[in-house]
């Protein structure tokens, strides 16, 4: 931007003056005493001044040194108070520090027997179930060999239900498997029909026990019935219209003839003909039969069983009275034991074995 007036153009020409230049003549003409009056008030005015600055700035710098002074006791007392409190929190650091590390071994030894004895609870329980597992395995394998060689499911059934409630009581997740097994095979033995060797043990000794007291074919008939003894009235009229003594004793003459001649018919005469002396060995044959259908019940030989119960039911009906009530009975109880006997398989309990050795095994 241009200036709005330049005054150069305004200067007069170098060399050309309009006013004539003042001598010093007329410069010395003014006069000094003012000047050196107005000088020395200057210079006073200025020196008071300057006292008076000095001053109040030699005051203000005594109250800056004396603030200075208290602010440096203070920080004096305050950095031997520092310090004594820096000695105390050393020595409580060092103290704290020293607590703390009895501390964490402390805290890594409690760490380490809580681990401990977690592994040592877990041990227990793992022990105890383990035992459990065997315990239940020897009782329930003792109980199949019982089965087998009693023929009856009832010592299995009974090991079969402990271990049930044995299970039930420990409810253990891990021997869930070994619950449900024991469980499928009480329900499969349940349903399963097997001769009941002890009822046919009892039923053969009540056999041999009947025998020696069962009628044979060849004994003598029983006696005849007695006739009711008729009472002698008492009255006359009564005693006219009676049978005469002569007649009673016609009657019972007859009566005796009747006794000593039999007349029947005989469907099997190789019984009829055995002698007296050989009824003896007729019985103690048909007991040695039951008695070896015995022995091949309990030794699970049904094949022999079979054949001796047929033959001792052919001995019965063959030697034997069967038209009697204890003859009958006799026989209906030998074809009972013969259709009982019958080659029925024990059955296994695989699964719960199976379950067992694989909880056993800790899978």
């Amino acid at each position: 931007m241009k200036p709005e007036h330049d005054d150069t153009h305004n200067l007069p020409p170098l060399g050309h003056t309009t006013e004539p230049l003042v001598h010093a003549s007329e410069f010395n003409s003014f006069p000094s005493t003012d000047t050196s009056k107005w000088l020395t008030r200057s210079i006073g005015a200025l020196a008071v001044v300057g006292a008076v600055g000095s001053g109040l700035m030699w005051a203000k710098l005594s109250g800056i040194q004396e603030q200075l002074a208290r602010q440096s006791a203070d920080t004096g007392s305050q950095a031997v108070e520092a310090r004594v409190t820096s000695k105390q929190a050393e020595e409580l650091a060092r103290e704290t520090a020293a607590r703390l590390s009895v501390t964490d071994a402390k805290l890594s030894e409690v760490a380490l027997q809580r681990s401990q004895l977690e592994e040592l609870m877990q041990s227990l329980s793992r022990s105890r179930d383990e035992n459990l597992v065997v315990d239940i395995e020897s009782a329930i394998r003792l109980a199949q060999q019982q089965a087998q060689l009693t023929g009856s499911v009832q010592p299995l059934l009974a090991a079969l239900n402990s271990a049930e409630q044995r299970l039930t009581k420990v409810a253990q997740p891990r021997l869930s498997p070994v619950l449900r097994a024991v469980t499928r095979d009480i329900e499969r033995i349940k349903a399963t029909s097997v001769a009941d060797t002890p009822a046919l043990l009892f039923k053969l000794d009540e056999l041999v026990r009947v025998i020696d007291t069962l009628p044979l074919l060849n004994a003598v008939g029983h006696a005849p019935q007695e006739k009711p003894v008729q009472t002698v009235p008492t009255t006359s009229w009564a005693k006219a219209i009676s049978m005469s003594w002569w007649e009673k004793v016609l009657s019972d003459i007859w009566d005796d003839a009747q006794n000593l001649i039999r007349v029947s018919r005989i469907d099997k005469p190789e019984a009829s003909m055995l002698a007296p002396d050989q009824s003896y060995f007729v019985r103690e044959n048909l007991k040695l039969r039951l008695l070896n259908a015995r022995l091949g019940l309990l030794a699970r030989h049904f094949d022999a069983v079979q054949s001796d119960m047929k033959q001792a039911n052919d001995d019965l009906v063959r030697y034997f009275d069967m038209q009697t009530r204890q003859g009958q009975t006799t026989l209906a109880l030998a074809r009972e034991v013969l259709a009982q006997s019958k080659q029925i398989e024990i059955p296994r309990v695989d699964d719960t074995i199976a379950a067992l050795t694989t909880a056993a095994a800790g899978r």
